[in-house]
């Protein structure tokens, strides 16, 4: 890299480090003002104007995740891993050095719901034309080479074997089939050994042609760019995608989320120090109108740390686990409500039906005046830091866009944790969340082998 793009973009850290700590000194955070519109092939269009550095972020994320994997497991993951590694007649090593030689960088991958592109930049020239150029001949003329593509199968396969041999990343793969059995959510983003390894340079392209047209794709711009410098490049890096000139097709509905019928308990013997435990069930979708009362009452339950009533039950009055947590993630349909923790072996039973019995006091109760007041200034006060830079607001722009969350999202996030009751927090969990429906999954030694263990 030479030493000018270098030298210009740590100039632009340090000023944001410092624009930040202004910022976060005053009495209130100013919130972004959100513009949005459309292209002329049908992306959507979010955009901040932000002209304190010269810098810009920009995200294009599509409904192109795994979900969407259909008889292909990592076919989703694999497209979006491979858009870096070749487009038009350029290979990884020049797409690298076109970035890095500006000072830019660029990433892509996939989850569950969506497959995400991002990049920044300076907005000098030629930082900018350049990550610009880039970016959109890699959106458009992927080149799925073969040897690239067998590089990274190869490498995706390793990692595959690895998590294998790590009992957490099992919890975590058996826990999401357990809750949504033969729904596209229930496998893993990366896919399964035997699907890496059939996936074809010819399923990579179809998938791209299918997933990444206009119509499939929200565009995020946050940076000191005018709203006509912003539509510019949002129509650029739009124009070439795959599909008709109009834009190809949204992706069709995914299949509604079943809830568990009733319990369900799974075992998965591994020789391990410890065994993990999830705990959980479908619960609900971005923009669920229960999302700010089951936000909040989470918190108080197991997502803020030291101080929630799983860390209280499980670590200070019992020391069975280092930690203990639940959080939802909601997304496009009924995303996962999860407890889980990690134990000695022996302590395994014990540790779960005190996740259990914790959930069931906090359901039976709710929060008091007390937690729900320190939650809510945890959670308040905050929530400057999750938008202080360019980069955190790109994500906010891209969510709100891709699940379709009101504009004034961020405006409004504050006041609606604080309009937050104890009785909202109880009414909402007792409709949303089933204590004699939940999927219970262990990873560790069975009790016969621990036994053994202790001989």
């Amino acid at each position: 890299m030479s030493a000018e793009p270098r030298s210009l973009l740590a100039t632009a850290a340090l000023a944001l480090c410092g624009l930040l700590g202004l910022t976060l000194a005053g009495p209130a955070t100013a919130l972004p003002q959100i513009q949005t519109w459309e292209t002329p092939n049908g992306a959507r269009v979010l955009f901040v104007e932000a002209q304190d550095l010269p810098m810009v972020d920009i995200r294009l994320v599509f409904d192109a995740g795994s979900a969407r994997d259909g008889e292909r497991p990592g076919v989703a993951a694999m497209t979006a891993a491979m858009l870096s590694q070749g487009a038009g007649d350029w290979d990884a090593d020049a797409i690298a050095e076109r970035m890095e030689g500006v000072g830019a960088s660029l990433a892509a991958s996939a989850l569950r719901d969506m497959a995400a592109v991002s990049t920044r930049s300076l907005t000098r020239e030629p930082a900018l034309e350049t990550a610009l150029e880039t970016l959109a001949r890699v959106l458009a003329e992927p080149s799925f080479a073969g040897p690239d593509l067998e590089r990274l199968r190869q490498n995706t396969l390793t990692a595959l074997r690895q998590q294998e041999q790590d009992p957490g990343t099992v919890a975590q793969k058996a826990f999401y089939r357990a809750v949504y059995g033969d729904h596209p959510y229930a496998e893993d983003p990366a896919g399964t050994p035997n699907g890496v390894s059939a996936l074809t340079r010819e399923d990579l392209m179809a998938f791209h042609r299918k997933y990444y047209g206009a119509r499939n794709a929200v565009v995020a711009l946050v940076g000191a760019l005018t709203r006509g410098q912003a539509e510019t490049i949002a129509n650029r890096l739009t124009a070439g995608l795959p599909g008709e000139a109009a834009g190809g097709e949204r992706a069709p509905t995914l299949p509604e989320v079943q809830p568990l019928a009733d319990a369900r308990t799974e075992r998965r013997d591994f020789t391990s120090s410890q065994t993990h435990v999830l705990v959980g069930q479908p619960a609900m979708r971005r923009g669920d109108p229960d999302y700010f009362p089951l936000y909040v009452g989470n918190h108080v339950l197991g997502g803020s740390g030291l101080v929630s009533l799983l860390m209280e039950e499980v670590r200070e009055k019992r020391g069975l686990s280092y930690s203990a947590y639940s959080y939802f993630l909601p997304m496009r349909m009924e995303g996962p409500f999860l407890m889980g923790l990690q134990t000695k072996n022996d302590q395994a039973d014990e540790a779960r039906e005190v996740l259990l019995q914790t959930l069931g006091n906090f359901m039976a109760a709710g929060p008091s005046e007390a937690q729900l007041a320190a939650a809510k200034k945890n959670i308040t006060g905050g929530f400057p830091l999750r938008i202080a830079s360019n980069a955190k607001v790109v994500e906010y722009l891209a969510m709100i866009g891709f699940y379709d969350l009101p504009l004034d999202y961020l405006d409004r996030f504050t006041d609606r944790v604080e309009a937050v009751t104890a009785e909202q927090v109880r009414d909402a969990f007792a409709r949303r969340i089933h204590p004699q429906r939940l999927a219970v999954v262990s990873v560790g030694p069975q009790p016969g082998a621990v036994a053994k263990q202790g001989d």
